[in-house]
């Protein structure tokens, strides 16, 4: 997808988080003539894959089963999914934008980015009207035993043979009734997702954390990529991350969590070059990627822009 691609060469450095959006947006033509739900999580999907975040993909660091392009391309893929909010289910909507998804990519490019952004896209009603967390719970409430079946149906296509074999709600089996049964049960037992805790337990954590962190950093004038690196780092910091949890043990990542908070202690001016010797840590000798947090900060993103005036500068 090299005419889609928005290399980090082509985003100044001092633009703000909003005009980083702009940016990205006007380079992914053709762009519906006001912003969607879809739209929005591209953009922030996008915008979230660009920044330079310790451990995961960019523009210049891929893995060897999932680059930079594979992100915009799924990125780009799950719009049309994520714009039947008023006119699908929740399950549905998150089994076809996974089905688009994996139908441009080459790996499980965006699965923990849908499932996390699909109650907010579902919520969102109109540019300007603003988001709030119970807006998306609300949705998730509305969960039919057909919404969990499509939501079992879509994690299978993407992931299923790398999760943890679970003793309850395995994947590998039949659907639950209840989602939220299967994703509190998820949030609470070891390997524990932060995801899943959203869905169980409610989105007010997201606005509490990941979306405070983008609007702290952004009044203090921090640039785009700074922003998104800082409020990934404090995610991080606040809870050890479930993809990491999950392949390399909560020993691990709690350690990464620790790296994280002395990070964030040192003065701005220093950090630089220590977030640059953290990412090379999370790659060498083996990869430890922040996954889930990744996948958070996609999601705040989307609030964040949805809440903001990028509907008038779009």
């Amino acid at each position: 997808m090299a005419k889609n691609s928005v290399k980090m060469t082509e985003l100044p450095a001092n633009l703000t988080l909003l005009e980083a959006a702009v940016a990205i947006s006007r380079k992914l033509l053709p762009r519906p003539p006001r912003l969607t739900p879809g739209w929005c999580a591209a953009v922030a999907s996008i915008l979230e894959a660009t920044a330079r975040k310790p451990g995961n993909v960019s523009p210049d660091k891929n893995f060897t089963d999932l680059s930079y392009d594979d992100l915009c391309n799924a990125a780009l893929a799950m719009v049309p999914a994520l714009d039947q909010g008023k006119t699908t289910s929740l399950g549905k909507m998150i089994k076809d934008a996974v089905t688009r998804s994996q139908s441009k990519t080459r790996s499980n490019a965006n699965l923990g980015i849908i499932i996390a952004i699909s109650p907010l896209a579902a919520a969102s009603t109109s540019p300007g009207n603003s988001l709030r967390a119970a807006d998306a719970d609300t949705a998730i409430e509305r969960c039919t035993t057909q919404d969990s079946l499509n939501i079992y149906d879509a994690i299978k296509l993407s992931t299923a043979e790398s999760l943890s074999k679970r003793d309850s709600y395995d994947i590998r089996g039949p659907a639950p009734e209840s989602i939220q049964q299967a994703m509190q049960y998820a949030a609470t037992t070891e390997p524990t997702d932060s995801i899943a805790a959203l869905w169980a337990s409610g989105y007010q954590s997201l606005w509490d954390g990941l979306v405070s962190d983008l609007q702290h950093n952004e009044l203090h004038g921090a640039a785009w990529e700074q922003s998104i690196i800082f409020t990934a780092l404090a995610q991080l910091a606040r809870t050890p991350d479930s993809l990491i949890i999950r392949r390399h043990g909560r020993k691990k990542a709690e350690q990464i969590s620790s790296e994280a908070t002395l990070l964030l202690e040192l003065p701005h001016d220093n950090r630089t070059t220590a977030i640059e010797a953290f990412d090379w840590r999370l790659r060498h000798p083996c990869r430890i990627n922040p996954g889930t947090t990744a996948d958070l900060v996609a999601a705040a993103l989307y609030v964040h822009l949805w809440n903001s005036t990028f509907h008038e500068l779009f």
